[in-house]
Parts: structure tokens; C-alpha cells; sequence
């Protein structure tokens, strides 16, 4: 098997660098051009969301290098994710999400986040009474595996779950999440979740892995850090490429979003860099911390992180 894949539980093959496409401003043309960039420069592993609104332009961009044969559908991996407000029907949130993108299959679908909105919320930071009291994860996860089973998706998998959350959904799970997409990166190694998700075959996909710079809840803590730097210097490498190649070297995909074509270029070269032992335990070893609990979040009053404080007493 090549060394850019892993392979998952389903028997599909997940490209180890993947191109996200959360873009906050919903701009159409810069997400389009941008995918044709990617292509162009060998990324074939898309991420999207229905909240994230580059479900229509991601799958606009992959269609026409389709159609152009620049591409071949079955060399691409496409990642959505069910937003939290159709948990009650994750089947016709998926056929929306295929006739947004103009696709026939997902590659790979996943529960966004262990929590239930009610119909029709559409923000990413809800108010506190449009949480619903229960989460009903169960039934969601059995709409999960009809549309596996409709051929609508090759695989499913979960985002934002812990460990805990992991377990309590095996326990029901007739089909195991062959995905948790989960933050992570140097300072925030996710070391416990991967352990439970190494020992039950569900691969790490790792989001914001080089700390989120450029996001409002963000930092750049994590390029910054002499550590990170210092090690960098020593492989003629950039902060980034070590970040990314420390979270491939865990065995996880890393999704990272730049619209820049040369950071594109950039970042596909951490694939060529090799870190050693030492490297390795220097990272182990650094001071962690979580982006998604920054004060940004969890102050809030519109905040949901508010309701379901639980997911980090969870320790995801």
C-alpha cells in the first residue's frame, strides 16, 4: 500500500493529507478555483460540511475536473459530515447534500458533533434553547448505517467524539465508525482517544493540525513554538511541515485548509519529511493545550460548548 494512505475498516484507502473547505465568508468562486489548484498540485482527499457552506462549490470544482478528465471520481475522497439539526434524518440530509455536490456517493459521511439540534437551526453557534434535551445518538447512527447500506456513502464515521462517546456508540453500533475526525495536532496530541481508536480499527482524521492560525478561535501557538521551530531547522523544513508530518506519523490523516496555492504546495511536502525518535519525544513532551476550550468558546452566551461542556469532561 502506498505510504500517503491509510487504509480504513470498510477496505477504502484515505489520502494522509486532505484540503479543508470551511471557508467563513461562503465564497464561491476563491473555493473553486482553489480546489482546481489542489488537484492540479495532487491533493485528492476534499473535506466539507453542510455547515460549513462549500458543500455546493467543492462539489462544482470536483465535478468539472471530472468531467475535464483531469481526475478520476474513484481517485478522489470526499468527506461531508450530518449537521447537528438533522440527526432525525440522516438519509435525506445526505441525498441533499449528494444533489448539492452533484455527486452520486460520499466517500466517507460523518455525525459532526455528538449533539442534537432541533430542525432547521443552521448556525454554527446555536442559542442555548435550540439544543434538544436528547441526543438520541442511537437512532441517528442507525440513519448513518441505512445510507451506507443505500450505497449513498462508503463509509461513516463520527467528529468530535471522545473516548467515552466512542464506547457508548459501539455498544449499539451494528456498523463501527470507520472515521473520528477530531482536532488535533502537536499541542493537543489526542494521545488517549487514539489509543481507543487504534484498539477498535477507527482511523484519526485530525482537523486545524497546525493550530487553527487565521481562525477566530485559533492560534498560531503551535508554528510559533521553538520546539517546532528548532526541529523544523534541523530537517530544512517549515513549522508547518513538522506539525502535519507529526500528525501523519501518529497514523492520522491531517486536514488542513489553505486556499494559498504555495502553502498548498508547502504543506504536500511534509509528506517527505521524515522525523526521528527524538523529534518525536521532544513533541511528546510539550506543554498541551486545546484550542476549542479557549475563552473564545466556552465564555460565550450563545456558546454550545456551554451545553455540552461534557464532551471535554469526556476528554476527547
Amino acid at each position: 500500500m502506498r505510504s500517503d494512505v491509510a487504509r480504513l475498516r470498510c477496505g477504502k484507502t484515505i489520502p494522509l493529507l486532505g484540503m479543508g473547505t470551511y471557508c467563513p465568508h461562503k465564497d464561491r468562486d476563491s473555493t473553486i478555483s482553489a480546489v482546481h489548484q489542489a488537484i492540479k498540485i495532487g491533493y485528492r482527499h476534499f473535506d466539507t460540511a453542510k455547515i460549513y457552506g462549500s458543500e455546493e462549490a467543492l462539489g462544482t470544482a470536483l465535478c468539472q475536473a471530472i468531467s475535464s478528465g483531469t481526475v478520476q471520481r474513484e481517485d478522489i475522497f470526499v468527506t461531508s459530515k450530518l449537521w447537528s439539526s438533522d440527526h432525525h434524518d440522516p438519509i435525506s440530509a445526505l441525498t441533499q447534500t449528494l444533489k448539492t455536490m452533484g455527486l452520486e456517493y460520499l466517500d466517507n459521511y460523518l455525525v459532526h458533533w455528538p449533539i442534537k439540534l432541533k430542525p432547521g437551526v443552521s448556525e454554527p453557534i446555536p442559542k442555548e434553547e435550540e439544543f434538544e434535551k436528547d441526543v438520541g445518538i442511537e437512532e441517528t447512527w442507525q440513519g448513518m448505517e441505512r445510507c451506507l447500506e443505500m450505497g449513498l456513502c462508503k463509509s461513516i464515521g463520527v467528529s468530535n467524539f471522545s473516548s467515552k462517546k466512542i464506547y457508548d456508540l459501539l455498544d449499539f453500533a451494528s456498523v463501527s465508525p470507520s472515521v473520528n475526525q477530531v482536532e488535533m495536532h502537536p499541542l493537543w496530541r489526542q494521545s488517549k482517544l487514539r489509543k481507543v481508536c487504534e484498539a477498535n480499527n477507527i482511523h484519526v482524521s485530525g482537523y486545524s493540525p497546525l493550530g487553527g492560525p487565521g481562525n477566530r478561535w485559533g492560534s498560531t501557538a503551535v508554528i510559533e513554538h521553538p520546539v517546532i521551530k528548532s526541529i523544523a531547522l534541523k530537517h530544512n523544513a517549515t513549522p508547518a511541515q513538522v506539525a502535519l508530518r507529526w500528525g501523519i506519523s501518529k497514523g492520522a490523516s491531517v486536514i488542513v485548509k489553505s486556499f494559498n496555492g504555495e502553502r498548498m504546495r508547502e504543506n504536500k511536502r511534509a509528506l517527505d519529511i521524515k522525523l526521528d525518535d527524538q523529534d518525536l519525544s521532544f513533541i511528546d513532551q510539550l506543554e498541551e493545550w486545546k484550542i476549542m476550550r479557549g475563552d473564545f468558546l466556552v465564555n460565550q452566551t450563545t456558546s454550545p460548548y456551554k451545553s455540552i461542556q461534557q464532551l471535554w469532561d469526556d476528554e476527547i
